[in-house]
């Protein structure tokens, strides 16, 4: 972190140093869809509108809040960088939500491949410093069973349950506060994650390099990616043939300070403290060459206004 990115991460959390300022940024968080007005921010709080005000001039102050027009006089919402440095601990926090598939994978351990069960035994010293080993051998099991049951053609298998099990591990250690590297999450969900959200991560990576991380699920996710869609970010450089559709977790959502969908409806589980967008894109799947570009170049200017919005710079196209 360099110094002026210091100085104003320091200013940042002095803002919050009162409990008061800690609950109305609680407040705009965790309500991200209502319109927060210094009467109404006021009124939930049970404070008086000169503290209101005078406590969101503080938050405006440090880059936490911004506001829009409302009828009743601005209308307060969280900055980017609240909902990234703080969006998660300003709410309170919720346990994973066991799935349906870890109870069968951890009934299958010891049914495991020895292959399957030497990525369990890898990551379980890798991430030794914030799981048990019995946590890292569920999720290998469970990240195994959720690909082996979609999977077309085996041979890869192994390589992408620990690419898949890592993301997860990854993730939930962030959900959980346990690794803590200031980097915006962004979390791009479609329906098979073979087409939409695969263009927008490659182009977000593209873009914004180390900046921001990146992962993308699905609701139903496909056995592979769509050629097309290889082909067209092939066209402007952009490679994504190493990605694979992944199936929605619940920790990938923990994890995100920023969920985008893509036609996946209400798949996606709803977290206090992250934000949410739903871009209306089309779906690439089944169309022609020329309408995919259009796809692309769609999603190409939604992820560079995404980036804006953080702060960044968007390169030339």
């Amino acid at each position: 972190m360099d110094p002026a990115a210091a100085s104003e991460r320091a200013r940042q959390v002095a803002a919050l140093v009162d409990p008061a300022r800690l609950r109305v940024l609680s407040v705009l968080v965790s309500d991200p869809d209502g319109v927060h007005t210094v009467g109404s921010i006021g009124s939930t709080l049970g404070i008086d509108r000169p503290n209101a005000t005078a406590h969101l001039r503080v938050l405006l102050d440090a880059g936490l809040v911004t506001t829009n027009p409302a009828q009743d006089g601005p209308a307060y919402i969280p900055s980017p960088d609240a909902w990234i440095r703080f969006g998660r601990m300003l709410v309170p926090a919720r346990g994973r939500v066991p799935s349906a598939m870890t109870t069968m994978a951890a009934a299958a351990e010891t049914g495991l491949p020895p292959v399957i069960q030497q990525i369990s035994s890898r990551l379980a010293y890798r991430f030794s410093s914030y799981f048990s080993k019995e946590t890292v051998q569920r999720y290998v099991a469970e990240s195994y069973a959720l690909l082996q049951d979609r999977a077309k053609v085996t041979r890869h298998l192994p390589s992408l349950t620990s690419r898949f099990a890592t993301d997860r591990l990854s993730a939930l250690a962030t959900s959980q506060g346990l690794h803590l590297s200031g980097t915006p999450e962004v979390l791009f969900v479609c329906v098979q994650n073979a087409g939409r959200s695969q263009m927008a991560a490659g182009l977000l990576r593209q873009f914004a390099g180390t900046r921001v991380h990146v992962r993308t699920a699905g609701s139903q996710p496909a056995p592979v990616l769509d050629d097309m869609v290889v082909t067209v970010l092939d066209e402007i450089g952009v490679p994504i043939l190493a990605e694979f559709p992944k199936p929605l977790t619940d920790e990938v959502v923990q994890a995100a300070d920023i969920v985008i969908t893509m036609g996946c409806g209400d798949a996606c589980p709803i977290y206090p403290g992250r934000r949410y967008m739903d871009w209306p894109i089309a779906d690439p799947a089944g169309r022609s060459i020329e309408d995919v570009r259009i796809i692309r170049d769609e999603i190409q200017e939604r992820v560079e206004s995404l980036l804006r919005s953080l702060g960044f710079d968007v390169p030339e196209s």
